[in-house]
């Protein structure tokens, strides 16, 4: 098992740690319903070192992305990034991603830079798909996974507390965009306003030599550590995605909900594109929704949806208990006749069956 820049500190914390893609990652340090609340109402610190990081740049460095990628590169500025998928032949999703422009002060003349943040899980898969598809494109292309390390901060005081450690105005730092600058004394640290716990806040990319330092000094000015477990009971409550259970090599970006980062009609060609211009024209069959539950047994992964009748309409890809809401969340899968906002459900635990609504996400607003 691999091991971040930060695996010494979580032992030190007294983090459960248990395997996740490869890496030993903390899972929780406290318990999981206070950790989520933290970072509702105050400011958590994740450990997400185990991401995957590639830099691509070159004279057609947009060309490659562009072409591998389903949102629109072209429309990115320098300080920007953008959400968005690799689609794969079929039009299902190899890995959902981030994309950075950067800034192109170490670049030759029309040259640009890009940052390619990808799932743990997908490193290799990824590296290998973006260089089968490099074609002549005049770029190059490298994998700094393992020399960069990840530190989310998240919550309403988020801004608050690292802004003790930057003179870089984080206010003006607006959602999808980013700055480098010096944090707690290290230069080059790429400071930026995403995250995946829809509670706003920042991340941190920075060398993986400074990362226990920081993380400490963030700890001693209260920010409080956070684990896996929050981190995916917040995303549930904001109906993101989580490769490998919501989206696949299997699921088109369409019946996924995600046509947002689709872009047919101002892109030009790119990998993936045939099949979903072709669902798109003919429909998509199934839909992922967002399903509130009556009961108080959690649905998991696999879990069979069922229609009032108890006809099977789909499946469950992820569910959980909302620390938040206090009762069961779920995303799934479901045919397209019962994607409705208020469709009565059924699902199937087994033994029994619990009734459930087709809701929107997000479950929760913050």
């Amino acid at each position: 098992m691999k091991k971040t820049a930060l695996f010494e500190e979580h032992v030190k914390l007294g983090a459960k740690m248990v395997p996740f893609a490869g890496y030993e990652m903390p899972l929780t340090y406290t318990k999981l319903n206070e950790e989520h609340q933290t970072v509702r109402n105050g400011v958590g610190l994740f450990d997400v070192s185990h991401m995957g990081c590639f830099i691509i740049r070159g004279v057609q460095a947009e060309d490659w992305v562009d072409y591998v990628t389903s949102n629109d590169v072209r429309k990115l500025e320098i300080g920007q990034a953008q959400y968005s998928c690799l689609p794969n032949d079929e039009g299902g999703i190899v890995d959902d991603l981030i994309v950075y422009r950067l800034t192109e002060e170490h670049c030759s003349a029309g040259e640009r830079s890009y940052m390619l943040v990808v799932n743990a899980a997908n490193i290799e898969k990824d590296w290998n798909w973006i260089q089968e598809h490099k074609g002549a494109f005049e770029a190059d292309s490298i994998n700094i996974s393992d020399r960069t390390s990840l530190i989310a901060i998240q919550g309403p005081d988020a801004t608050s507390l690292l802004q003790q450690f930057t003179d870089m105005p984080l206010e003006d730092i607006s959602f999808y965009h980013f700055r480098k600058g010096q944090v707690a004394g290290f230069e080059n640290v790429l400071v930026s306003a995403t995250g995946y716990t829809g509670s706003g806040g920042f991340e941190l990319y920075l060398e993986n030599d400074h990362a226990a330092q920081v993380w400490q000094k963030l700890i001693e000015a209260g920010g409080k550590p956070c684990g896996l477990g929050a981190r995916d009971t917040l995303r549930m409550e904001m109906g993101y995605c989580l490769y490998g259970n919501d989206i696949t090599d299997d699921t088109n970006p369409l019946e996924a909900g995600l046509g947002w980062i689709t872009k047919l009609k101002s892109k030009g060609d790119f990998v993936g594109r045939e099949p979903i211009e072709a669902m798109k024209a003919n429909g998509i069959g199934r839909r992922l929704v967002a399903l509130e539950l009556d009961s108080r047994r959690v649905p998991r992964q696999g879990y069979s949806i069922l229609s009032e009748s108890g006809e099977e309409i789909g499946k469950v890809t992820s569910g959980t208990l909302s620390p938040s809401l206090q009762k069961p969340i779920a995303l799934g899968y479901v045919h397209r006749d019962f994607m409705a906002k208020g469709t009565s459900v059924k699902v199937d635990l087994g033994k029994k069956t619990i009734d459930a609504m087709v809701s929107r996400a997000p479950f929760l607003k913050v």
